[in-house]
Order: C-alpha cells, then sequence, then structure tokens
C-alpha cells in the first residue's frame, strides 16, 4: 500500500464527499473484466483489494480510491504476422493484389478473431484525496497514467476542479542553487544521484549516480550552466525519495523509523493494518508536502508565473 511515486495535484474546490458518498458515486464505474471483444475495461476496485468490499477507505480526512484496468495482450507483430499470412494467401487465391482498404477490413477481422484468444492482464493505480489540504495524490511515476485515474473520476463524478500543483520559484533553479551553495535546509539531506539538464540545449542530459553530489565533478557541470531537474534527499530520517523539477517524486522510500512504527501496531486483519500503514503514510506526506512547497515559495495560484529563488528559500 506504501505510495512510490507520486503525481500531485491541487484541487481548486473543497472535496465534500463522504467517504460513503463517493463509494456510491463509484459504484457506477465498478471495475469489471474484459468481454470477449474488449481490448480494454477501465473502473473502480476496492483498495484494499480482495479483502474488501468498498471502493473508498478513508482515514481522517484522507480517502483512498483504486482504479483497476483489465487488458488483452495482443502483441502487435502477432496481429501482423497473421494478417501478411492471409494477404498472401488471398493474393495467390485471386491472382491480384489486395488494396489498402481491403488489407484494413482483414486486419479488422483479424482482431476480432484473436482478440478471445488473447491473454488478459490486469494493473492497479492507487490515489488518495487529502480533503484538509486540498490534495489528489496519485501513486504514478508519469503524469500520463495518472491522467487516466483522474479521467475516470471526473466520468464518474461529472466534475473534478483540479490542476497539476505549481509552486511560486522555479524548482530546478532552487535545486541549483542547493548544490552550487553547498547548502541545503537542515531538515534535508542529498543523496547520491542527481540528473543535470542545459536549458538551452535540447537533449544534453548528464545523470550521476553514486557520486558525491558536492564534489568537484558536479560543480564543473553546474559551473558551466546546466540545472538540477532530479535530485535524491532525505527528509528528517523518515523518507528518502527523488525529487523532479515537475514536483513529482519518484522512488518514494519511507525509512527505518516509519516502518519501526508500523511495526509496533499489532493489527488483527487486513483492514486493521491498511488502516494504519494509510495514516502513517498521509501523515508523513502532510508533513513533507507542505515544507517541500514552502522551500519553492508556496503554491501557486493559477496562472501565477514562477520566479527566480530568493535566499529565503534556501533556509
Amino acid at each position: 500500500m506504501w505510495f512510490r511515486n507520486l503525481q500531485l495535484y491541487r484541487l481548486t474546490q473543497p472535496f465534500e464527499l463522504s467517504p460513503e458518498e463517493l463509494h456510491e458515486r463509484l459504484e457506477a464505474r465498478r471495475s469489471r473484466p474484459c468481454g470477449p471483444l474488449e481490448p480494454a475495461t477501465l473502473g473502480w476496485a476496492p483498495p484494499l483489494g480482495r479483502e474488501g468490499t468498498l471502493l473508498t477507505h478513508a482515514v481522517g480526512r484522507c480517502i483512498m480510491v483504486c482504479a483497476r484496468r483489465e487488458e488483452r495482450l495482443l502483441p502487435a507483430s502477432v496481429v501482423r504476422e497473421e494478417v501478411g499470412e492471409r494477404v498472401e494467401q488471398l493474393e495467390t487465391a485471386s491472382g491480384r493484389k489486395l488494396g489498402r482498404r481491403e488489407k484494413s477490413e482483414l486486419k479488422d477481422n483479424v482482431v476480432l478473431e484473436l482478440l478471445p484468444q488473447a491473454f488478459v492482464r490486469s494493473a492497479h493505480l492507487h490515489a488518495y484525496i487529502d480533503a484538509a489540504n486540498g490534495w489528489l495524490i496519485v501513486d504514478s511515476p508519469t503524469p500520463k497514467r495518472a491522467e487516466e485515474l483522474i479521467d475516470l473520476l471526473r466520468e464518474t463524478l461529472g466534475s473534478l476542479p483540479l490542476q497539476p500543483l505549481e509552486v511560486e520559484r522555479s524548482p530546478a533553479g532552487v535545486m541549483t542553487q542547493w548544490l552550487h551553495s553547498g547548502r541545503l535546509p537542515g531538515d534535508l539531506l542529498p543523496g547520491d544521484e542527481c540528473e543535470l539538464r542545459d536549458p538551452t540545449e535540447e537533449g544534453s542530459v548528464v545523470r550521476c549516480r553514486h557520486l558525491d553530489l558536492g564534489g568537484e565533478e558536479i560543480r564543473v557541470h553546474l559551473d558551466a550552466g546546466r540545472q538540477v531537474v532530479r535530485l535524491a534527499l532525505e527528509w528528517q530520517d523518515h523518507i528518502a525519495f527523488v525529487l523532479c523539477d515537475d514536483l513529482s517524486l519518484k522512488r518514494l522510500k519511507f525509512l527505518d523509523l516509519i516502518q519501526e512504527q508500523a511495526a509496533e501496531v499489532e493489527a488483527e486483519d487486513a483492514a486493521t493494518r491498511f488502516d494504519v500503514d494509510f495514516a502513517l503514510m498521509s501523515g508523513e506526506l502532510g508533513r513533507l508536502l507542505p515544507r517541500l512547497f514552502g522551500l519553492f515559495g508556496g503554491v501557486a495560484e493559477k496562472g501565477a508565473g514562477t520566479a527566480d529563488p530568493s535566499p529565503e528559500s534556501r533556509q
């Protein structure tokens, strides 16, 4: 259940549905298996998995939801091979070349024939609404996957006023100053990896791993004008993560101190274990995220631009 990657969004209006009300709304799009001729289906599943029946799971004012996608695996190479064989057979039998439209229709027929025989794969995508802070947090490595859940949530609820989270100061500019000056905020420790990008030269990227980020090798790149667009950090011995310049967090890891707190609570069943872990996770993120936003000047209102980092952002 512990989230590994965060895509962050800001609710532009208060979220006022209770967990029970949200469950009732999600029921209209409960997940279901693919039909024989369906390439994929997308719907809501219990966050607790097989141990649960409810489509929401709440701790305090945080409500977890889970989107389940089921799709039939029909590799394009398999379709191409089958279509190629049939085209060859038909052209040999008729003594003429098939036209583009005929080949397209043949391909459609092949797909319809093969779909029911295709293997089925399912994937789950979790997110939670933090009604107190006005956030939607999606456990996704990419915005594209997160948008799939958001689109489903909008279709289910009718509307969902939110926008990607933005801050007042450039995260890349602030992180670059941190490394260039060798001064990070006191509650953050640098990890051993970063990604540097030249803002004036497309494709000029330097990825550094297992290096001293305060060393001369990194400084040479910074002096050449490259900016930090990804930076490994550790916060208060609680959470390690890679912070990206789009404010997404990658490879999130809750460290021993938090895992020990979770282990101290004896859970009689899966629901109780989920409650404990969810409460710890949402509580820690509820403290970490505002701290990060503050380092970048705070959350920007829609349409606000980004400014250069100030000395205060480095404190």
